[in-house]
């Protein structure tokens, strides 16, 4: 306990003594107040390399060239397409020489062997077709959608039509059937033989008889028209 108490005591006394001679130095002179002061200069903690800094800083990597790379026309070309004048580069280089120049423009004619108005042409030639084809079957659809409550109608009358012959044609049957039965005088059955040529004899008559209707209403409308016409 007593070694204890005797580091307190005497952490607590350098404590005071530091304040006093702090204060004591603040309150003496500029000119009593000696100071070893150490200058420390900045220190670069990024860990880059100069080159990685210098594009960091958007200036040249390098001053000059350090590795075969440097002295390729894509090394070069990249530099002055990034930095500009201040890469040192010549821009012709950017161009390529002439022997380059017409060996891509050979590659190009076969490549590409139309030009970019004659592309531009074509493809407003396959734009106007591919519209004209969707603006007609619009126009079909369309119409036919015009035409869909008529073409019901004419269904309509169709089925009615072949509806009313349907019954139309039962009713003959039993019409000529009754016929039949009072040909005989007496109830005969339809499966009798005398019954059934009988009634093949008057189906034979009457479609003679609707044959000659028909004929007649058409000649009337035939001779309805010619005197339209000469009218």
């Amino acid at each position: 306990m007593n070694f204890h108490k005797l580091i307190r005591s005497a952490e607590s006394i350098i404590g005071r003594t530091r304040y006093y001679s702090s204060v004591a130095k603040e309150e003496l002179p500029a000119s009593f107040v000696v100071e070893d002061v150490e200058y420390v200069p900045e220190r670069d903690k990024s860990g880059l390399r100069r080159q990685h800094k210098n594009v960091l800083h958007e200036t040249l990597p390098y001053d000059e060239a350090h590795s075969w790379i440097h002295l390729t026309e894509k090394y070069q070309r990249t530099l002055y397409g990034r930095y500009g004048s201040k890469s040192n580069v010549n821009p012709k280089i950017c161009f390529g020489t002439l022997a380059e120049r017409t060996k891509a423009q050979e590659l190009q004619s076969i490549t590409q062997p139309e030009t970019l108005p004659e592309l531009l042409e074509k493809l407003r030639i396959k734009k106007e077709a591919k519209q004209a084809a969707i603006n007609e079957r619009e126009e079909n659809i369309q119409k036919k959608l015009d035409k869909l409550e008529q073409w019901k109608a004419e269904l309509n009358a169709k089925v009615e039509k072949r509806r009313a012959d349907a019954a139309a044609a039962i009713q003959r049957k039993e019409r000529l059937i009754e016929e039949v039965r009072r040909h005989f005088g007496f109830k005969v059955d339809v499966r009798d033989e005398r019954f059934k040529e009988m009634l093949e004899q008057k189906e034979k008559e009457d479609k003679r008889k609707q044959k000659e209707a028909k004929r007649k209403v058409k000649e009337e409308k035939m001779m309805a028209k010619l005197i339209q016409q000469t009218s």
